[in-house]
């Protein structure tokens, strides 16, 4: 089963780990023995911080991870640790983990498309170039719960890459969000059906909701896709968590009715690659 979460994220990490820690009591008292992947939203770590408490947070970010990784192997679940800053140089990256039951690092996405763009919100200008490393690895991993490939927000609006992730065999494709709510409402769920219909493939995507610390606000609306564009289950802007069976039969079927990939006549060629 997979657990979506979705809350209005501090940029207190210790107010976001304590959130996190509650949750996963609530999930595991009512899914006892289910096997879970709990997936959190992009900058569930440290959200709306200043730019100089973000990045001495990313500087100093391992024992965060390292409390998460606790309580997935206490609770036996598995996490997408939607997005932590992770210090480099004098940057980081916006890394997003996968950690299995047992507390491993099993995978680690770091965000290739950085959000530098002028948006009609209280912000109007994000430069994520500033302070972020572009990733330059895609990540499919095989998991209980199926083949897994790993983006983040503002990666949705380039197909390229989720047609990449589905030629190496993704079935669920992960998208921890937190978009804004003019192009929220503008492109959210047109851009996530699109990308599951095009590569017939779950798309689970947890967001943000809701008025940050420093006013910054974020569009919510968490959702999961089936392969044929169908929206399975979709929250609104209140903090709260989806619960969802991915039905992998159902994406045997539409794959064997309608092969996209055998059908495609192109490549996908990553611009780093060359």
């Amino acid at each position: 089963m997979i657990a979506v979460l979705q809350w209005t994220v501090s940029s207190v990490p210790e107010k976001n780990l304590d959130y996190l820690h509650q949750e996963l009591i609530k999930l595991r008292k009512q899914y006892k023995t289910k096997q879970l992947l709990v997936c959190l939203p992009e900058g569930f770590a440290c959200f709306d911080a200043t730019p100089s408490d973000l990045m001495a947070f990313a500087h100093a970010s391992e024992p965060f991870i390292a409390s998460v990784r606790a309580l997935a192997k206490e609770y036996n679940v598995w996490i997408n640790a939607g997005t932590i800053p992770i210090g480099e140089a004098d940057k980081y990256h916006a890394a997003s983990l996968l950690i299995n039951s047992n507390g491993e690092v099993v995978a680690r996405y770091n965000k290739i498309h950085l959000f530098d763009v002028d948006v009609d919100d209280s912000k109007q200008n994000y430069r994520e170039s500033n302070s972020t490393i572009a990733g330059k690895d895609l990540v499919v991993v095989d998991t209980p719960f199926g083949k897994i490939g790993m983006t983040v927000c503002y990666d949705m609006r380039f197909p390229g890459l989720f047609g990449a992730l589905s030629a190496q065999g993704a079935d669920i494709i992960l998208v921890p969000s937190a978009f804004t709510v003019p192009t929220g409402k503008a492109h959210w769920l047109p851009l996530l059906q699109a990308r599951a219909i095009e590569n017939q493939v779950f798309i689970v995507a947890a967001a943000t909701t809701g008025t940050h610390d420093r006013g910054r606000e974020t569009y919510g609306h968490s959702v999961v896709i089936s392969p044929w564009g169908e929206i399975e289950a979709m929250l609104a802007t209140q903090p709260d968590n989806i619960v969802y069976l991915p039905n992998m039969d159902k994406l045997t079927e539409v794959r064997q009715r309608m092969p996209l990939l055998s059908h495609n006549q192109f490549n996908y060629e990553f611009k780093h690659e060359q």
